[in-house]
């Protein structure tokens, strides 16, 4: 009988890995403490902001993408080599693309180092609302 056993433990052993469907990745545990860089609030900072498809603002300055360009790297001439940040600021409804062809943008003018900001979720740490009863 413990022979039986022994053999239809190693049978599932051996199967159960063919029987996933996914790739097993590692997922993040804990997104509350989110990084934050203190430095986007100095007045020096750049910061590109994307509030719909096709609209940039440098600091508060309208401007197109090639004007973009020319600004974001005459804004950071100046800077040591660890100050050249550029932040970028997307509305939610600005498209994935659109962040990627303004981060493109800025890496064609030797600028690697890019922040995406977010906004910290509201109400953190507070119990969530209680789901309405089915009717």
């Amino acid at each position: 009988m413990v022979d039986v056993m022994l053999v239809l433990l190693i049978i599932f052993m051996v199967v159960t890995p063919f029987l996933q469907k996914d790739v097993q990745l590692t997922l993040p545990r804990d997104m509350k403490n989110a990084e934050e860089d203190t430095a986007i609030n100095a007045d020096s900072s750049v910061v590109i902001s994307i509030p719909n498809d096709g609209e940039y603002y440098l600091s508060k300055k309208k401007m197109g993408l090639d004007e973009l360009k020319g600004q974001v790297e005459k804004a950071l001439a100046n800077k040591k080599e660890e100050e050249k940040i550029v932040y970028i600021k997307s509305g939610v409804q600005v498209s994935y693309g659109e962040v990627v062809n303004v981060i493109n943008a800025v890496r064609e003018k030797g600028i690697d180092k890019i922040g995406l900001v977010a906004d910290k979720k509201k109400g953190e740490g507070q119990a969530p609302a209680p789901a309405a009863p089915a009717t």
